[in-house]
């Protein structure tokens, strides 16, 4: 019996507050070996994304895939129909994972740096790079699972808030699809 992502990083997240709670980050060669470990672990990370859009570019999969993506939460408009390829889908989840990084990178490099926080960068070492391994990509092009079931594309968004504020998940089930194109909701093939 697995347990969800989320459950793992609640119970990470316990552990290291409890564990950051014995660290004496006062002293300045173990705050350094923290901020080392941070940096590694991003490194890592950096390096498994870049891994997998080199992986994506190789196997350029041209397949056409259509789906329809929702409209923002509050408005009144329809989805709109998105026909697209595997490689430039994939792509573009490679590089919205890259800048994710990248934010979190910023928002603990300000929380550190400014604000003085130690503890998070025991968590951020370890949350970022378990969460590199799970993803859908790493899971296709780099433990080579096959794209179905949850790793059919377009992929479902994690359950929570930010999932729910942007509108729900994105259909590509025949009838959606066809509704769409009927109502000539998009439809334009991004390259």
């Amino acid at each position: 019996m697995g347990l969800s992502p989320q459950i793992t990083n609640l119970v990470i997240i316990l552990g290291m507050m409890q564990v950051a709670k014995k660290i004496p980050f006062e002293d300045p060669n173990v705050l350094n070996l923290c901020r080392a470990l941070y940096a590694l672990s991003n490194v890592i990370i950096l390096s498994i994304h870049l891994y997998i859009m080199n992986t994506i570019n190789k196997k350029k999969d041209l397949t056409t895939l259509k789906y329809v993506e929702p409209a923002p939460m509050g408005s009144t408009e329809e989805g709109k129909l998105v026909t697209t390829t595997i490689h430039a889908y994939d792509l573009a989840q490679a590089k919205q994972l890259l800048r994710s990084q990248m934010m979190g990178v910023f928002m603990m490099g300000v929380m550190h740096l400014y604000f003085k926080y130690t503890n998070p960068l025991l968590i951020q070492s370890i949350i970022p790079l378990k969460g590199a391994f799970e993803s859908n990509l790493a899971k296709i092009h780099i433990f080579g699972q096959p794209a179905s079931g949850d790793l059919k594309r377009p992929f479902k968004q994690a359950a929570g808030l930010m999932a729910s504020l942007q509108g729900g998940a994105a259909q590509s089930d025949k009838k959606a699809v066809e509704a769409a194109e009927r109502a000539g909701r998009g439809g334009a093939k991004e390259e």
